[in-house]
């Protein structure tokens, strides 16, 4: 049993299959639950739809740090959001300096008005971050609570920050990247990171793993992260979906598992 705990499943490029198709694809490889990520108010709508529509899947809610242009939550209106039946997390949020330095301060406040909210409502926030470890670290810090906490997904960075993130109560998640050949970096991380502080992502519809490196990603393929990385520790790949799993419900523990057929 499997979680892909960060997809895009309302970006999916599927041709002529269907969503219904894809999930089903993906629970006869073992994946038995997914988190669908709302990245704006312009999607959220979307996300919540697709989540009430499937059982297995929960979703999140917030904006982008990139996708801040497009208009921001209100404190209030994501705290609404939150209370929501099927959402189990805040976010996408975080810091992107690397694609968009220029709003470093209106990211910022966006950021800080997640983990408040996240905190406010016990929610895990799923965090983006890139080229901005130090104030990633100082926001959590200061406006986040290490009691809910939360995941850094996708994680890029490197051994210092995987362990200054879980000594704030935070997860690391690992994305198709680890598989690529020149991300030995972040197969130390992987190494590094204990088993009851990782998950696995595929983040799709981008950053499809080995073999399937340049195409659309699925939430299927998060079975070759798995595999991947259940190899790299030296650990039966049972072991690690089974951990893996269990550390998503333990870390957005308003999620609850349920059975579905072929998972």
């Amino acid at each position: 049993m499997l979680v892909d705990s960060h997809c895009h499943l309302d970006r999916l490029k599927l041709g002529d299959r269907s969503l219904e198709t894809a999930i089903a694809d993906a629970q006869a490889r073992g994946v038995s639950h997914l988190l669908c990520i709302s990245i704006s108010d312009k999607n959220v709508s979307e996300v919540l739809s697709i989540a009430h529509r499937f059982p297995q899947i929960f979703a999140s809610v917030g904006v982008h740090p990139l996708d801040i242009a497009e208009g921001l939550m209100t404190r209030e209106q994501l705290l609404q959001l939150t209370t929501t039946d099927k959402v189990v997390a805040v976010g996408e949020t975080g810091l992107d300096y690397y694609y968009s330095e220029d709003a470093k301060l209106q990211q910022q406040e966006s950021f800080a008005m997640h983990l408040s909210v996240g905190a406010e409502a016990a929610l895990p926030v799923v965090v983006h971050t890139r080229d901005a470890r130090a104030d990633t670290l100082s926001l959590i810090k200061s406006h986040g609570s290490t009691e809910s906490a939360g995941v850094l997904h996708c994680f890029t960075e490197d051994v210092g920050m995987a362990g200054a993130a879980m000594d704030l109560g935070y997860y690391i998640s690992l994305s198709g990247i680890v598989t690529f050949k020149n991300a030995e970096a972040l197969r130390d991380v992987a190494r590094f990171v204990p088993m009851d502080r990782l998950l696995v992502e595929t983040d799709s519809p981008y950053l499809a793993p080995v073999p399937y490196r340049g195409k659309s990603n699925e939430p299927q393929y998060v079975r070759e992260v798995a595999e991947y990385l259940a190899e790299l520790k030296g650990i039966p790949f049972e072991q690690l979906a089974q951990q893996t799993t269990d550390n998503f419900f333990n870390l957005f523990n308003r999620a609850k598992p349920v059975h579905t057929v072929g998972a």
